[in-house]
């Protein structure tokens, strides 16, 4: 059926109820509209099923996410693991709490436990969750960092990690079999709970999770010392972390924390921004003011299902400097490596693991103190399965692993990025330092000098709908096909194309497999270490461009970024115009 006809059938059945009725009858002489909720399903991305609350099949409402359930029944019933339950966890978003009864209540029918949060909570203490209960799977109702309007499902499999293949097109499969609504099974809360199939869960696993955080904390003994000196401020903006960042750092040490009041209650409008990202200068700005008035050492921010993590470190005159998301995984990544090699607590075959369009200073960082290095496609779940893949065969030991996009993850409780954990490092990295007489800033800057002035940036292009896709398409055809011969003055050597699963040297015209599974992801490597990358992103109606320079020194490496990104922007309008 083409998307007019699929509008026509849901006006018609009844088993889309009255609100969603009136919802399309609102839309029928708006023909755009029409195509824009029905032209396509929602599809898996890097974070899972992810798109604009609504009715429709392009759209994210209590039907596609019992469909989606329903799906995920199937599969797991074909692995023969419905005894195993599945962890439900849901964030401050509109209709969050539905969705995630409705997700359980859709296992429930198909005879599979579900264990529910009893609120909302952080994306990481739901894959600890999956591993914690010995769940087969996990769903997540989270749309991280989007404007209000979202909502989504990720889906963990038993490892706590995102899924990946072959677990994801087997998902996929099954939710794409499902042709009829009615054949989605449902029952009653009362139903599920008299056949103890629906768990509410909470305090027991929230008290777990905060005593394997603790147990990554390498010295105590400095936090015993600054703990009380160090002033930090925090803001969930509207979102999950509140109460487990602010629990963390008071049992760990951490007096002195002041949460921006206008940001610390649960809002899925997010009243204060228009974007809940804590790579927004935006986001920081309610912060920044209450960090100058308490005179604050770290100013950071948490998204919404708290997985991510944005930082201001100060200096020693005072100024506040934004950290990306480069700069603090880098600036994790050398303090853990090297800490945990100075404790001798560092396996012999320990591993750093960066996404392909992550900062090059992590590979410096990992030559530095010779440890394994492994680069990942876009997207953490990746990580998590190269941890999974380690722990399985015996090889290799992970140590820390990152991307660009503010998320890392320290120890191994968790199969996804862990904001919680993150806060609580960078608070341990400041009373570090502080020992030394150094601030944070002075420890990034110490860290550039041992390694290099990386600077890294991106750049996203907003293409909406169908007409949208079609010039992402577009582009990425134009790349593919007539690859750029340099970028910002800098010529391209080598171009990694991971849709085609190849690496072409641009001088000899050889061509070498790229290792990685494939994805609609180009690279460029260019002379002197730059690199530009395109991807059009799995979660967002937008094109993404990643790039990396080196400087001489800070100022001239944040101008050779700057020039490099409006290069690219300027390449890519010119092929949409």
């Amino acid at each position: 059926m083409n998307y007019k006809q699929i509008y026509e059938e849901w006006l018609r059945n009844p088993y889309f109820d009255t609100d969603t009725n009136l919802e399309l009858e609102s839309i029928k002489y708006n023909e755009k509209e029409i195509e824009d909720r029905f032209y396509k399903d929602l599809k898996f991305g890097t974070a899972g099923l992810r798109g604009i609350i609504g009715a429709g099949t392009n759209r994210i409402n209590k039907y596609v996410v019992r469909r989606a359930t329903q799906g995920l029944a199937n599969y797991i019933m074909i692995q023969g693991k419905e005894d195993m339950g599945v962890a439900i966890a849901f964030d401050s978003r509109r209709m969050s709490p539905q969705f995630a009864k409705e997700a359980a209540l859709t296992l429930c029918a198909n005879g599979i436990k579900a264990y529910l949060f009893d609120s909302l909570r952080p994306t990481p203490e739901l894959s600890f969750a999956v591993r914690y209960l010995e769940c087969v799977a996990g769903i997540n109702i989270t749309a991280s960092h989007n404007p209000p309007e979202y909502n989504g499902y990720k889906v963990y499999w038993e490892d706590g990690a995102q899924i990946t293949p072959p677990n994801d097109v087997g998902i996929m499969r099954e939710v794409g079999a499902i042709a009829d609504w009615e054949n989605i099974k449902v029952m009653t809360e009362e139903q599920a709970k008299k056949q103890g199939l629906l768990k509410i869960i909470g305090k027991e696993v929230d008290d777990a999770y905060m005593e394997e955080l603790k147990k990554l904390v390498l010295h105590p003994e400095c936090i015993k010392k600054h703990g009380k000196d160090i002033t930090v401020v925090y803001t969930p903006l509207h979102g999950t972390g509140n109460i487990p960042a602010r629990r963390v750092l008071k049992e760990i040490g951490f007096d002195n924390v002041y949460v921006v009041p206008e940001q610390e209650l649960p809002n899925g409008e997010f009243p204060t921004v228009s974007y809940p990202n804590p790579e927004a200068a935006e986001a920081f700005e309610l912060a920044l003011a209450l960090a100058k008035e308490k005179d604050a050492d770290l100013v950071l921010a948490t998204d919404p299902d708290a997985d991510r993590l944005g930082c201001y470190v100060k200096d020693s005159k005072g100024e506040y400097h934004v950290l990306t998301g480069n700069m603090s995984g880098c600036l994790l990544a050398d303090y853990e490596i090297s800490q945990m090699k100075a404790l001798k607590k560092a396996p012999k075959d320990g591993c750093l693991i960066k996404t392909i369009v992550t900062s090059n200073m992590a590979d410096a960082i990992a030559k530095l103190y010779k440890v394994g290095f492994i680069e990942v496609l876009t997207g953490f779940k990746y990580i998590g399965e190269q941890i999974l893949k380690m722990e399985q065969t015996g090889k290799g030991h992970y140590l820390f692993g990152f991307e660009e996009s503010y998320g890392c993850l320290i120890g191994t409780h968790a199969r996804d990025k862990d904001a919680i954990v993150a806060t609580m490092a960078l608070c341990e990295c400041a009373a570090y330092y502080k020992d030394k007489g150094m601030t944070m800033w002075d420890a990034m800057i110490d860290l550039y000098e041992r390694v290099g002035y990386y600077m890294d940036g991106q750049k996203a292009i907003t293409l909406a709908g169908v007409e949208g896709a079609d010039k992402i398409k577009k582009v990425m055809d134009e790349l593919r096909n007539n690859p750029p011969k340099e970028m910002g003055g800098y010529k391209v050597t080598e171009v990694r194309d991971y849709q085609m699963e190849k690496i072409i040297d641009i001088k000899t015209g050889k061509e070498s497999p790229t290792g990685l599974p494939v994805s609609n992801v180009l690279y460029f490597d260019m002379e002197d270490g730059v690199w530009v990358c395109a991807r059009p992103s799995g979660t967002e109606p937008k094109i993404k461009f990643y790039y990396g320079i080196k400087g001489k020194d800070f100022d001239d490496a944040v101008a050779l970024s700057e020039k490099m990104g409006k290069e690219v922007v300027d390449m890519i309008n010119k092929m949409i115009e």
